[in-house]
């Protein structure tokens, strides 16, 4: 059975509008290798509860644009499958893949934001 690979950002930083401070994102783990039918969880870490629901899940496969997936840390986009969920608050946030499919390697970047931006 042929693995798939499952390639995730280490961190990514963005900028609070309201305090100028930079928060750093930590995505665990760093890459993972599943087979078909597996749970995929990724996991990211902010160094600021500011994040407060406000974290995004990105899908981007080799030669294509970020491909929203998860937004406000659980809201799926209406044409993403069920299989894709996303969860947490303050400094912990989880997306979890079900069941995997052929279809779903590729690099899954967590990106944070709050409401001012």
């Amino acid at each position: 059975m042929a693995l798939l690979y499952v390639y995730i950002l280490i961190y990514i930083l963005f900028v609070n509008s309201d305090t100028n401070a930079q928060i750093v994102l930590t995505q665990t783990p760093e890459s993972l290798a599943v087979s078909p039918g597996d749970t995929v969880t990724i996991r990211c870490k902010a160094t600021s509860s500011s994040v407060g629901s406000y974290m995004s899940w990105y899908q981007q496969k080799s030669g294509q644009a970020p491909k929203l997936l998860i937004y406000g840390a659980s809201t799926r986009v209406s044409s993403v499958p069920d299989r894709f969920s996303g969860s947490g608050s303050g400094t912990d946030f989880t997306f979890t893949i079900s069941r995997v499919e052929a279809e779903d390697p590729g690099d899954y970047y967590c990106q944070g934001y709050n409401s001012h931006m």
